[in-house]
């Protein structure tokens, strides 16, 4: 008998879309006609707690009850174009999915969102608070979801479950379900990878660190690593992911969403405490050819309205191919600003090719700073390149940081200004505080101490050389930055808890494009 594979997508991240890493991996094992199959528990778990009948018992305050009475028809709206085109009822309609979820949390003492996770007990970033979620897998929120779903699994004898670990509000989940599992079935087999998991390797230095629980922790792309565990050891690579076993329809979004990776690693590769850098993590990119042909086949596999490239940064040869071509469906991406982008019959091409937003980062108004940083970014150049992007009817997200090293608050009020000149032709805003890499060559210049309490912290805390303290940078951000009328007006436009995942549906391109709007479900 051939073996077999379960691939999980554990809790928590945003509902809107299928998970890309679990994707990719069922694609390669869909190539070499290995037996396996994909399970989002993160979308199952969240919908389990929105719709199940414990879930009337979530609270009596006006509020939650409200949500409770109308939650079926404020899951269809989400997956219906139409509140898209109104602000403000859309706001109310995810604060009110985000309560029902939030209450069921609170019962457990989780920080529970639709897009995050936090245990006012456990830590994350501690190998023994992710072995105590293991012991006690009944404290966790999705307990009465995964403990059912999990015996299901099990009773189909996979030899593997491969648990996908991204991000860090998954972490606590992850090791609850893990552990869940290893007190029904000790002989399990289980396998452990996602980029977060590569983190931690990377920082812990060995592949020990969760020996007894995980049988097999895999760092990076792993597909070759499967291949091999699942006696194919010379099977091929080169399948675009596979997305026919989601289900598209139950996502908390307006049209199916086709995540895509084009590339691994970022092509600059030169900013100062970038974790990619940082983590020596190459820069692997795709042909071009190969990449276009891929989309042109999954999109017409899954008839997506819109493409979501999850690229670190789309390069500057990646946009001139793709601008040359149609996919046919609007995408969206994050890129760098480079001088392509300060010219508007380029950013029109762009717009032509299905471009309806780029995730773009300024980061600092202060050009010192920039170069301090190495982020070659020309503040002259992003000055004209908003405009161009504008005039071209492409949605700008753009990333603002705070509290780097070479910072103080003179610069802050310099970025303050830059975003306040410049506001017209930013549709949305992402504003974060500097965490400085614990593998970041730069943290021997800096005095540093603990960010957390943990030994899996992927961020050191540190002496900031200017004096510009964390505790300062918030508050110039609360106080100052956000307060200002041009700055919240922009903030206001950005949606609640899916954030830039749901931007593109509320671009209204100024220039006409109908053949690459995006088509509602």
């Amino acid at each position: 008998m051939n073996p077999k594979i379960i691939l999980l997508h554990p809790p928590v991240s945003k509902p809107s879309e299928p998970p890309a890493g679990i994707a990719k991996l069922a694609g390669c094992l869909q190539l070499n006609n290995i037996d396996h199959e994909v399970i989002d528990m993160n979308l199952e778990g969240l919908l389990h707690l929105l719709t199940n009948p414990a879930s009337e018992n979530y609270g009596s305050d006006r509020w939650t009850l409200r949500a409770g009475k109308h939650r079926e028809k404020n899951l269809a709206a989400l997956r219906d174009g139409k509140i898209y085109d109104n602000e403000s009822r859309y706001q109310r309609v995810v604060a009110d999915i985000n309560r029902l979820v939030s209450q069921a949390g609170k019962a457990y003492g989780v920080d529970l969102s639709l897009a995050d996770y936090h245990d006012a007990q456990l830590t994350a970033v501690k190998s023994g608070d992710l072995l105590r979620a293991a012991e006690n897998p009944q404290g966790n929120p999705f307990y009465p979801y995964f403990s059912s779903r999990l015996e299901n699994v099990l009773q189909e004898e996979p030899e593997f479950l491969g648990f996908s670990l991204n991000y860090l509000s998954q972490a606590l989940c992850t090791f609850a379900m893990i552990g869940f599992v290893r007190r029904r079935n000790p002989r399990q087999k289980i396998i452990l990878g996602g980029s977060l998991t590569t983190s931690w390797l990377k920082i812990a230095g060995n592949k020990d660190i969760f020996r007894g629980l995980v049988d097999e922790l895999v760092a990076g792309a792993g597909e070759r690593r499967l291949l091999e565990l699942l006696h194919c050891p010379d099977g091929q690579l080169d399948e675009p992911p596979a997305y026919d076993d989601f289900p598209i329809g139950d996502y908390l979004a307006p049209a199916a969403i086709l995540p895509y990776g084009t590339a691994q690693g970022c092509y600059w590769h030169q900013c100062s405490f970038c974790p990619e850098k940082a983590e020596d993590n190459p820069y692997l990119p795709q042909p071009a050819n190969a990449l276009l042909a891929q989309l042109q086949e999954l999109s017409s596999r899954m008839h997506p309205g819109l493409i979501h490239l999850l690229d670190n940064a789309l390069s500057p040869a990646l946009l001139h191919v793709l601008s040359q071509s149609d996919l046919g469906v609007p995408w969206y991406g994050f890129t760098r600003f480079t001088s392509h982008l300060a010219n508007e019959e380029f950013c029109r091409a762009l717009r032509r090719s299905g471009c309806v937003m780029l995730k773009l980062g300024v980061e600092s108004g202060d050009q010192s700073v920039l170069d301090s940083l190495h982020k070659g970014i020309d503040l002259k150049i992003v000055s004209r390149a908003l405009k161009a992007i504008r005039q071209a009817g492409i949605a700008t997200y753009i990333y603002l940081l705070f509290g780097t090293p070479p910072e103080n608050e003179e610069s802050a009020r310099k970025t303050l200004a830059f975003t306040v000149e410049h506001a017209e032709f930013i549709d949305f805003l992402n504003l974060a505080i500097f965490n400085l890499p614990a593998l970041s060559p730069e943290v021997q210049t800096l005095a540093t101490t603990g960010f957390y309490e943990g030994d899996l912290s992927l961020y050191q805390d540190f002496v900031h050389p200017l004096g510009w303290q964390r505790n300062e940078v918030r508050k110039f951000l609360e106080k100052t930055f956000k307060r200002h009328p041009a700055i919240n007006e922009i903030r206001q436009h950005n949606p609640k808890y899916f954030t830039s995942n749901h931007a593109p549906f509320f671009h209204k391109a100024s220039v006409p494009c109908a053949a690459h709007e995006i088509n509602f479900r």
